[in-house]
């Protein structure tokens, strides 16, 4: 039996450069709106710790589709990022007074 990651991940690879736009533009806007929401709640050092945590793992996906990796780590560094941004942006409407 296939795992869901495993499932999505071969779909993934059929139509790699398809939704590797996709992705760029997925983490991009996710980046940009976890981005946004850190910088709402304040300007202090957890803040900065957030925003630099989130920019590199969004541009850790951008590096990783321009440095042509495997479909495998592509995809695993997509989900990272998308799951960190859920994560941080959660966090902090969670946390805004």
């Amino acid at each position: 039996m296939m795992t869901l990651y495993h499932k999505y991940l071969s779909v993934f690879e059929k139509s790699f450069y398809l939704y590797i736009s996709f992705g760029i533009l997925l983490s991009s806007c996710m980046g940009g709106a976890a981005a946004m929401v850190v910088l709402m709640k304040g300007f202090g050092f957890v803040e900065m710790f957030q925003l630099f945590i989130i920019t590199c793992i969004c541009m850790g996906y951008n590096t990783a589709v321009l440095a042509n990796l495997k479909p495998k780590t592509t995809y695993t560094i997509l989900l990272i990022s998308v799951l960190l941004s859920i994560l941080v942006i959660t966090f902090n409407l969670c946390t805004i007074v």
